[in-house]
């Protein structure tokens, strides 16, 4: 369908749909903003019934967030308007979407660590000249919110040291603190476990039930159909439809999305494992402030199989990944790489066989300031295909970025646009092509798809189940359950530094691995690879 097209009916379908005697707590129309010669929204037109979870899906790129960012006083649009309540209002920035009674709980959280619960919440609306007054009543309308909303968190305690998940209700508390009647959630169940994905599902609808009107970005369909009211579906910066969700289906909404059927379920044959190629025997290491974070970790993988670690984040998953990368030294056991001990160093790892995707892309995979090409050469700007007459032959850099970016489907395929212009589906396919195409021995990788949308997930998936297929070692730690069952052919669970069960994949129950992934399970049958 052309995307004019497309976008007329799904505005047909919205008026259709909100009779005009029904006041939406917020609307958009006709919204349209452009940067440079991407047109991030065409003409987008959103109305969300008060008292509503409303979701909000699409490919990474779609443009969800610039809308939502457009919503919130992030960025301004070329064109249109937006009403809250049925009256016009101007939106400039972030301190008139707050006024207006919006607030946002972003993908990556906005807490200061090094603050308490209460400091991060009246950080920007302190109270006035003196301090301790604009405390003492944050302290109590704290408790007040927590209480109404079931938002139970420790006033006290260092932000740094909670859960992900008890982190995710203080940026609830603090936009509920601010007034917010109308809630826009970005990527809420990014970095949570099915358990504390379902507490915050609770939370929605107990916020729901006492009002409150949710917008909830997701690239998890069955998310959204678990817990939206209705769901607008995004492609390619227009609005192409509108669905009660009681009368659509995942596969329908999917196709929505990418504009052609798609595979919802991974696609492979058995494993044919053969000798072991990455060997870890009792490691441990430790964070920057000399806590152990892995604790006497073994276990191997074979070529031609993928190994799963399932984890609660914070559970010394990171810490694993960068000390088998070369980033993080250990200070107690081996790596070995075909029964021989790895180089030290990240540089040793890469030039052996091992590449390494980390799992956060923005921190250690990219630097987003950079153009894309330079970015696409990270770790690998001394090898000779780059290099002429001593210096980095930039020409060369761009073709080959161009290749990789088109194998991989980055969109654009643009060598010089900045890496962080770049969604963050296609951030994540651009540091892939950079460590797959190289044809490593073995690949350790980190959440490959958090974050990324439905297309794209299929695509990742198809490229790592080729090189088991290929006869390559592929580590893969994930929060997505439904990721580690469908993908991999052993899973192992850490917690607390440990690794507390195996099983093979075809055993598995989200159930059983949720409750080792909280300490709370038996240690598995260990059914060890030979």
């Amino acid at each position: 369908m052309p995307r004019k097209v497309a976008a007329d009916s799904a505005r047909a379908a919205l008026r259709d749909e909100m009779p005009g005697s029904v006041v939406p707590a917020v609307e958009l129309r006709g919204v349209d903003k452009r940067f440079g010669r991407v047109h991030a929204n065409r003409d987008v037109s959103l109305a969300v019934a008060r008292g509503a979870i409303h979701g909000l899906v699409g490919e990474n790129g779609a443009g969800k967030s610039t809308l939502m960012s457009i919503l919130y006083g992030f960025y301004r649009a070329d064109r249109g308007e937006i009403r809250v309540d049925g009256r016009p209002v101007a939106i400039e920035d972030s301190e008139d979407a707050i006024a207006a009674g919006i607030g946002m709980v972003h993908q990556h959280f906005m807490l200061v660590d090094t603050f308490s619960v209460v400091e991060n919440m009246v950080l920007g609306a302190e109270g006035g000249a003196l301090l301790a007054s604009g405390m003492s009543r944050a302290r109590r309308v704290l408790e007040r919110l927590a209480r109404d909303y079931a938002l139970e968190v420790p006033p006290d305690a260092r932000v740094g040291d909670l859960s992900v998940g008890v982190q995710q209700r203080v940026e609830i508390l603090k936009a509920l603190f601010r007034g917010a009647e109308i809630l826009i959630l970005d990527e809420p169940t990014g970095a949570l476990t099915p358990q504390e994905a379902e507490h915050l599902f609770r939370i929605l609808r107990r916020l729901k039930a006492q009002g409150k009107t949710i917008i909830l970005i997701t690239h998890k369909l069955r998310e959204v159909m678990e817990v939206s009211d209705r769901v607008s579906v995004m492609r390619e910066g227009a609005m192409v439809a509108h669905r009660d969700t009681a009368r659509t289906s995942i596969p329908e909404l999917a196709e929505l999305m990418v504009g052609r059927r798609v595979l919802l379920r991974v696609e492979k044959g058995e494993a044919r494992p053969g000798r072991n190629l990455l060997a870890v025997e009792t490691l441990s290491v430790r964070d920057e402030r000399g806590t152990t974070r892995v604790r006497e970790v073994s276990f191997t993988v074979r070529e031609g199989e993928i190994v799963g670690i399932a984890g609660v984040s914070g559970n010394g998953q990171s810490e694993l990944l960068e000390a088998l990368a070369g980033l993080r030294p250990a200070f107690a056991g081996h790596i070995l790489l075909r029964g021989r001990p790895l180089g030290e160093g990240s540089g040793a790892r890469r030039s052996e066989g091992l590449a390494h995707v980390p799992e956060d892309r923005r921190r250690m995979g990219l630097v987003l300031p950079f153009e894309v090409r330079e970015s696409a050469i990270l770790g690998y700007h001394d090898d000779p295909r780059y290099r002429s007459a001593g210096r980095l032959d930039w020409a060369s850099v761009s073709r080959d970025t161009e290749e990789k970016m088109r194998a991989f489907d980055v969109r654009p395929p643009d060598p010089r646009r900045i890496t962080a212009s770049l969604s963050g589906g296609n951030q994540q396919k651009l540091v892939l092509a950079r460590e797959m195409e190289r044809d490593p021995s073995v690949l350790v990788v980190g959440q490959p798809t958090r974050g990324v949308d439905i297309g794209a997930i299929e695509f990742i998936h198809r490229r790592l189940v080729a090189m088991r297929d290929a006869g390559k070692a592929v580590l893969l730690v994930s929060a997505e359950l439904d990721e580690i069952m469908g993908l991999c052919d052993r899973i192992l669970v850490m917690f607390n530094g440990r690794i507390v069960g195996e099983v093979p994949a075809g055993a598995a129950s989200e159930r059983e691995l949720g409750l080792l992934m909280a300490g709370a399970g038996a240690r598995s049958r260990a059914l060890r690879a030979p």
